[in-house]
């Protein structure tokens, strides 16, 4: 079946009109991924499978180098923790990448390859899934594959969870967007969905992939025992949860963290670093959901953000560092400012990968430490302070280990909840820094502004919302909106 992305709708109307724009090839063309004549049982799995790697830090998926576009690495790294202030683009200013100076010092334009490559990351991931779906669930191409019932159904959970990621992230960022739920088969089709649809619609799609994905998966901690890096009904059910908290809806982000808690296969680790750990990966208990990279494979599925941390990206903020408490013991897991190392994201307490272009390091996207703490913050909103702050409390005994002298529990009397929100803050800023949540946790939490102008930045009421990328506007002749204030 002959298919179209979102992308290629540019290609119709730069022949019909926006002559400024002949020369260059449409974002998101046709690839082999997307035309499939004849589908088999292993096209489909290698589909999906390839609908995993926009999630990844391996380089250059999209572009040849192409670091104004925003495409040599998925930038979440730049668009969290550096917009927010918690890092800087490097541990030296050089003038190297000015467009991601761009993005720290919020003079946001639509031209800036930060929200290009996002946008671009995020509905490739989609366009992948949604061909994965389609074959997943047409009579006809079911028919044709004849794959084993049960093994459909994994899958089919798979892409659905994926779909409702990218879907996640985009509504996260850019607000309203477009909704594509199948493949496109003609332009007419392409153009009929270059609209953007409220929010609320795409949040709506995103709950019913991924109870979609819940009923498909197997109740198991690993959907499938020989890759466990497949998403699974735990990872789920946690974004259902975050998908809960970023709409304030607080009982249900307790329901489904108590849901998430039943399964019986995540909790805390006893050592803060293991879940980081490169070494420790599947054997230790608190990721949910990572992408896993692989050296030595073709097509290359290494992490390539170690080698950018070799060339001295991402240094942590004197303003981050200073927000640990005396003797934290996560300071010094999180970063080594002696040797320039971020311990976290180097996947070791060294710098061994530190340069490395095709390293073994996981990302990781969802660990039961955050999950524990949108139960503990929903639980403050929800007036239930003192079962809130023990929560925060299991997160500070954990990161304290054996040393008592450090990070004393939090009062759990108190019936202040502005005080446990702010403690709450604290917490998710400390255990989760430099995991690219920071700005988001910002913007929901409506402290973005008195937060982000306090240190400096010139936060505005627009910059809530990231602009939709300019060549996605001009390509679809103005018919996807541009995000207010751009």
């Amino acid at each position: 079946m002959k298919t179209l992305t979102l992308y290629t709708i540019g290609a119709t109307l730069l022949l019909t009109g926006c002559t400024k724009w002949l020369d260059k090839e449409p974002i998101g063309i046709l690839t082999q991924e997307q035309v499939q004549v004849d589908p088999t049982e292993g096209t489909v799995v290698t589909g999906i499978d390839n609908a995993y790697r926009p999630l990844s830090y391996t380089l250059n998926l999209f572009g040849n180098w192409d670091w104004t576009g925003g495409l040599v690495i998925r930038p979440d790294f730049l668009l969290e923790d550096i917009a927010a202030g918690d890092a800087t683009k490097k541990w030296a200013p050089d003038g190297d990448q000015a467009w991601m100076d761009d993005v720290a010092n919020y003079n946001f334009t639509a031209e800036n390859g930060a929200f290009a490559g996002i946008w671009k990351f995020n509905y490739e991931g989609i366009s992948r899934c949604n061909m994965a779906i389609f074959q997943l669930t047409d009579p006809e191409t079911r028919a044709k594959i004849n794959m084993q019932e049960d093994k459909r159904k994994q899958l089919l959970a798979e892409a659905s969870f994926l779909r409702a990621f990218f879907y996640f992230d985009l509504v996260k960022y850019f607000g309203d967007v477009p909704m594509v739920l199948k493949p496109l088969k003609d332009f007419n089709e392409a153009y009929e969905v270059a609209v953007k649809v409220p929010k609320a619609q795409v949040y709506d799609q995103v709950k019913s992939d991924l109870q979609e994905a819940i009923n498909g998966f197997p109740n198991a901690k690993y959907s499938n025992q020989s890759e466990k890096w497949r998403a699974s009904k735990g990872a789920a059910i946690a974004l259902l949860a975050k998908v809960a908290l970023f709409n304030d809806n607080w009982k249900e982000v307790i329901t489904q963290v108590n849901s998430l808690d039943q399964l019986g296969f995540y909790g805390l680790n006893d050592q803060y670093f293991d879940a980081f750990d490169d070494t420790k990966a599947y054997t230790e208990k608190e990721n949910i959901f990572i992408y896993d990279h692989e050296p030595g494979k073709q097509p290359i599925r290494g992490n390539g953000f170690t080698a950018l941390m070799g060339w001295g990206f991402m240094a942590p903020s004197t303003n981050f560092l200073t927000e640990f408490e005396t003797g934290d013991p996560r300071k010094d897991l999180t970063v080594n400012t002696t040797d320039q190392a971020i311990y976290k994201l180097l996947g070791a307490q060294n710098g061994n990968y530190k340069g490395n272009d095709n390293s073994p390091v996981n990302r990781i996207y969802i660990r039961y430490a955050d999950v524990l703490l949108w139960k503990a913050e929903a639980l403050i909103k929800d007036n239930q302070i003192r079962e809130g702050v023990i929560l925060i409390n299991k997160i500070r005994q954990r990161a304290r280990g054996s040393n008592s002298m450090v990070l004393p529990d939090r009062d759990i009397n108190i019936t202040d909840a502005n005080l446990a929100m702010q403690w709450l803050q604290h917490e998710r800023r400390v255990e989760l820094g430099l995991e690219s949540h920071r700005l988001s946790d910002l913007r929901r939490w409506k402290i973005a502004k008195t937060t982000l102008t306090a240190m400096g930045k010139p936060f505005l009421d627009r910059h809530i919302l990231f602009p939709i990328p300019q060549a996605e506007v001009d390509k679809t002749v103005g018919k996807i909106a541009q995000n207010e204030g751009y």
